[in-house]
């Protein structure tokens, strides 16, 4: 079912994105769009862990400086026969790790110090098994996909939205056809491809979850990290996350209280923690 999810929102996703390039210029507009989408998801294929890693001053890591970390994530991947991500570890008090890179081959997992004070080795080992499962998966690169998408539709419908509002003289000509459509290109599109975005990310933490239980063979270990993880990120947020990479993180790094569960990029953690007590009564 997730997968048929996964899916059916990739598919709204590409319609969505197809009908903005149509209404920017009709069958040209659908070719611009489709050109700029291929130039942009290039550049996020190759660069956006780079990007990334960057952004939240990741350090790379070796098992002489880690000794603990480097073999649980180790450990895993030799048990699951996975290859070795590289490490990485982010000088940062509060709580949360991701995984990042264009294939399981060219992986990283990027944890903060934060994380590596308030998690019990076997919690550590269950957060690392849910990022590894984010790469086994190929999680990363459906999020850039997705997320390059999403920020096509916004520049295009943008542009299309703001051309025909000030097409000079021809303006007072137009029809409300017209306004209702500058109104959808620069509004109603952007919103949707964001709320279809959360919807996909939120799917993946789930799968991500599953197979994180797999991986490490203890969802309870998992769950506990999850509820302390998300104690902890409530009280001291990262500072330098934004918006943009969230959904990268294992619990939502931003201060959520007053965000709508549908804009969310994580589901809810008591559901999250249902689950991993189903999987481990064997009930899923």
């Amino acid at each position: 079912m997730n997968t048929i999810k996964i899916v059916f929102l990739m598919t709204l996703m590409m319609v969505l994105f197809l009908a903005v390039g149509f209404l920017l210029g009709g069958r040209d507009g659908m070719m611009i769009a489709f050109v700029i989408s291929l130039g942009m998801n290039f550049i996020s294929y190759w660069f956006s862990d780079k990007i990334v890693l960057a952004m939240y001053h990741a350090r790379e890591v070796s098992e002489k400086e880690t000794p603990k970390l480097y073999g649980l994530v180790r450990h895993l991947t030799q048990n699951n026969n996975m290859p070795m991500p590289k490490v990485y570890v982010m000088n940062n008090p509060s709580p949360n790790a991701f995984a990042t890179g264009r294939n399981p081959q060219n992986a990283a997992v990027a944890v903060t110090t934060g994380i590596l004070q308030i998690l019990n080795d076997d919690e550590l080992e269950g957060v690392l098994a849910h990022e590894l499962a984010h790469v086994q998966h190929r999680d990363i690169l459906l999020g850039t996909i997705v997320a390059t998408l999403v920020g096509t539709i916004t520049f295009i419908a943008r542009m299309a939205g703001w051309t025909m509002m000030f097409a000079g003289g021809d303006r007072d000509r137009r029809g409300s056809g017209d306004a209702i459509t500058s109104l959808v290109l620069m509004i109603v599109a952007p919103l949707a491809a964001m709320m279809i975005q959360m919807a996909i990310s939120r799917s993946r933490e789930f799968y991500a979850d599953h197979g994180g239980a797999e991986i490490s063979g203890k969802p309870l270990s998992l769950a506990s990290a999850l509820k302390k993880l998300e104690q902890a990120a409530q009280m001291r947020p990262m500072l330098n996350a934004g918006p943009s990479s969230a959904h990268l993180f294992i619990v939502n790094p931003l201060r959520g209280s007053s965000i709508l569960k549908l804009f969310s990029t994580h589901p809810p953690i008591e559901e999250r923690i249902k689950r991993l007590q189903l999987i481990a009564d064997g009930r899923i």
